[in-house]
């Protein structure tokens, strides 16, 4: 039975995310797309690939040449959990206080902030699910 997944370090959300933009990807092939930003080892990914897969983000299959990992949560999903991880615990689930100190400090631009008005009001058009 795998482990419940848990939120990825930022090494493993950076395999991710290149898994999500190729939609599938060989460990070579992220080795590559990492290594044209940074300097990794391959055998690194190798092994954060295998964690990954162990905890549950990635599944492999194998290829003509090489295991083949496809990620087992859309992007959105997991980006999801981990702002609700976030949420949860440093503000005690509420995203209230979180909102307002980005306000506050002016984390959010005005373009951002317009934007936000535009879904508040969409969303307040909704009924609620």
């Amino acid at each position: 039975m795998r482990p419940v997944k848990s939120v990825p370090t930022d090494l493993e959300l950076e395999i991710l995310k290149v898994i999500w933009r190729r939609g599938q990807a060989t460990v070579r092939e992220v080795y590559r797309d990492l290594a044209e930003q940074r300097k990794i080892a391959y055998t690194t990914v190798l092994t954060m690939m295998g964690i990954l897969e162990h905890k549950g983000h990635l599944k492999k299959t194998a290829g003509e040449r090489a295991y083949v990992y496809t990620p087992v949560q859309p992007e959105s999903q997991v980006l999801n959990g981990m702002v609700r991880e976030f949420v949860g615990r440093v503000f005690n689930g509420s995203f209230t206080p979180l909102l307002v100190h980005m306000v506050e400090n002016r984390e959010i631009n005005a373009k951002e902030l317009a934007e936000i008005e535009k879904l508040v009001r969409e969303r307040r058009k909704k009924p609620h699910a």
